[in-house]
């Protein structure tokens, strides 16, 4: 998937979910992109997760530009990328919540995500209703077998090892419960947890943050649900799924 313009800024302040402050510098303020003075603008955050290691003063982040397309939008910008420094570099992560699914539709479509159990190609579907769960994806292969897939996007990162959830998620344990219903009903169940960003060691539940969530995994893993992570290239205006990563749902935690 690929953004149509993107700027850089400077990440100053989230005061809420919702919204974030940035200044955007150089030649984008001076052709009058920013709308305040000094470059100062409030644009929206499209991520609502705490990404409170993500978005730190100064940290440079990247806006998708509007102007000329507005539509009923109230801010011309959106946030949907983040630089993260690590110890063995910068790491571009992108951190917009519609993306995993866009990403995702592509790769099922062109076959850089494989369903295990799932023959040839795929006839895939955006949203499907099963039981009290609307899922991100349905899919049925060339011997007819249905599925039921739900993305989850991917930020969390530390040292190489990425995890989901970065805040407690009952949505995310309902959906989980559900697939193993699907799954016991013979369908098949896939959750995949997409990486925005790349060059990871592994996937782990965050239990730290939500064990509920961690222990429907687990027990899904164990009653038919596919479990599986992909990571992504990941640019200033564009992210694809590149490649599969090692899920670790059984650790110790610390």
């Amino acid at each position: 998937m690929k953004y149509e313009k993107i700027i850089k800024a400077e990440f100053i302040e989230r005061p809420n979910r919702f919204i974030a402050v940035c200044r955007i510098a150089g030649e984008a303020h001076e052709a009058g992109s920013a709308d305040q003075d000094d470059g100062i603008v409030t644009v929206h955050v499209k991520n609502t997760g705490r990404c409170r290691e993500l978005l730190v003063p100064g940290a440079t982040v990247y806006l998708e530009d509007f102007e000329g397309r507005m539509g009923t939008r109230k801010m011309r910008y959106s946030l949907i990328g983040v630089e993260k420094e690590t110890p063995t570099g910068t790491l571009m992560i992108n951190m917009d919540s519609q993306a995993p699914n866009k990403a995702v539709a592509e790769a099922l479509r062109d076959g850089t995500i494989k369903l295990p159990g799932m023959k040839g190609e795929l006839d895939v579907k955006a949203e499907k209703t099963y039981g009290d769960s609307r899922f991100d994806f349905y899919a049925v292969d060339e011997k007819g077998r249905e599925a039921y897939i739900e993305v989850k996007g991917v930020t969390l990162e530390d040292k190489g090892i990425v995890s989901f959830p970065d805040a407690p998620t009952e949505r995310g344990v309902k959906h989980i419960r559900e697939l193993m219903k699907a799954a016991a009903e013979g369908f098949g169940a896939y959750v995949i947890f997409i990486i925005q960003m790349e060059g990871m060691k592994e996937f782990r539940p965050n239990d730290q943050t939500h064990l509920e969530f961690g222990d429907a995994l687990r027990e899904a893993s164990e009653h038919g649900v596919e479990i599986l992570a992909y990571e992504c290239t990941v640019g200033k205006d564009f992210m694809s799924v590149k490649k599969s990563v090692p899920v670790k749902i059984f650790y110790e935690t610390n």
